[in-house]
């Protein structure tokens, strides 16, 4: 599966002014078209760090999104930052310019004009919203940090730049709630699991709750491999003397 990650980029996240949305919604479209998220990195407004983080993922193949920063206001960053990173100049992109000037009463400022600085090599992403483009830098797209327009233009980078990827991947999830057991009573068990089925992935999810302490405990991976790791998983639960039902 093709590695997809997010940044996502402001103050007012970590200060807690807001509360990010980006990162579920991210999850949600990805997992509509049979893709997942392989990393995020929440950032500041800090300019030296935008730039670092992105230099390291311009150097990998793989496919980023962005959100936030990307205005013409002192704190937006992103748009000089991915320059930066790419080592190229800003300059004003004639499609994004053109998609401005044919807003109705919409004077083109010379600060409205910073929202059309790309850099160079970029291509746009339209926005449906308010036709204020954002844009892409191969496989790396940056978004506004609105989620109304940053969700359908992610939408839209999906599903007009990555279709072949859509489904690619098969795979089967299976999941189990152990009753009063703790995790500390079932290590060995999940080691063994992980050791000898090597194309799954492990969930070990605790909770407290008034009826007492449960696990939520998923296997997810290849269908070929995930009953015969869970259904070894239920054997090694009920050897140890605790109940599970089948979620």
């Amino acid at each position: 599966m093709k590695t997809i990650a997010a940044i996502i980029i402001g103050d007012e996240i970590l200060s807690g002014k807001r509360q990010d949305k980006h990162l579920s919604k991210a999850i949600a479209t990805l997992k509509a078209r049979g893709l997942e998220l392989a990393y995020a990195h929440y950032l500041g407004d800090e300019p030296d760090r935008i730039v670092a983080t992105l230099k390291q993922s311009f150097a990998t193949d793989y496919i980023v999104f962005s959100f936030g920063g990307i205005g013409a206001t002192p704190d937006d960053y992103t748009r000089q930052c991915a320059a930066a990173a790419l080592g190229v100049a800003l300059h004003a992109h004639p499609e994004a310019m053109a998609a401005m000037a044919a807003k109705p009463d919409f004077a083109l400022t010379p600060n409205r004009v910073k929202m059309a600085e790309f850099p160079v090599g970029a291509t746009i992403i339209p926005n449906p919203y308010n036709q204020i483009a954002a844009f892409s830098c191969g496989d790396h797209h940056f978004l506004p940090g609105f989620p109304e327009m940053a969700w359908p233009m992610m939408e839209w980078v999906l599903d007009s730049k990555y279709q072949h990827l859509f489904n690619r991947v098969a795979f089967a999830e299976e999941i189990i709630v152990i009753h009063e057991a703790g995790e500390s009573n079932l290590i060995d068990a999940m080691n063994r699991i992980v050791a000898g089925y090597p194309n799954t992935k492990l969930s070990s999810l605790p909770q407290h709750l008034e009826r007492g302490r449960i696990i939520e405990l998923s296997i997810r991976g290849d269908p070929a491999e995930v009953p015969i790791a869970m259904q070894q998983m239920k054997k090694e639960v009920h050897n140890l003397g605790f109940r599970f039902d089948v979620k």
